[in-house]
């Protein structure tokens, strides 16, 4: 039996190949396959990493250091929902230390980590153009301005859910 987010090896790189497929003829075509293959499986897989780099003639480190460059992807699967909570300079001017511990201590999980139960991940992001709304969020890819301690814990109690 598989765990959760575990691909057998065949099926990784059957699938892999497919997005490859669909996507190899784009100009610079690394990202693009990045993206596929995290829309694919809701993350990149190690075991797709040498089917990529074999498909653009590129070495499994070079393929390595751009999904490990980019936040975005990810190297398991990520919870249910996924909040990210800015942590760019005008989001922090505005309380957003304290606001990012009480959201910590709500949801019982740290930046980069999935609560144990799958509900939710949480990811520090650098900016989400909001600055004027600071401090901001995005939840499940609707951004969300002004937050306050308790915006915070709507979010937290929506994600629990």
């Amino acid at each position: 039996m598989q765990q959760q987010g575990t691909q057998a090896p065949a099926d990784v790189a059957g699938r892999t190949i497919a997005v490859i497929a669909a996507t190899k003829g784009l100009e610079g075509p690394l990202l693009p396959i990045l993206n596929g293959v995290q829309a694919e499986f809701g993350f990149v897989p190690q075991e797709a990493l040498p089917v990529i780099a074999d498909a653009l003639n590129l070495s499994r480190a070079e393929v390595h250091g751009v999904v490990s460059f980019y936040h975005d992807y990810r190297r398991e699967p990520a919870g249910r929902h996924v909040v990210k909570l800015c942590r760019a300079e005008a989001c922090q001017s505005m309380d957003g230390d304290a606001l990012a511990a009480r959201l910590m201590d709500l949801l019982g999980i740290g930046f980069h980590e999935t609560a144990a139960d799958g509900s939710v991940t949480l990811e520090p992001v650098y900016c989400l153009g909001l600055c004027a709304c600071a401090p901001a969020a995005m939840v499940d890819g609707q951004v969300i301005g002004r937050l306050d301690r308790d915006a915070v814990a709507a979010i937290a109690r929506e994600v629990r859910s």
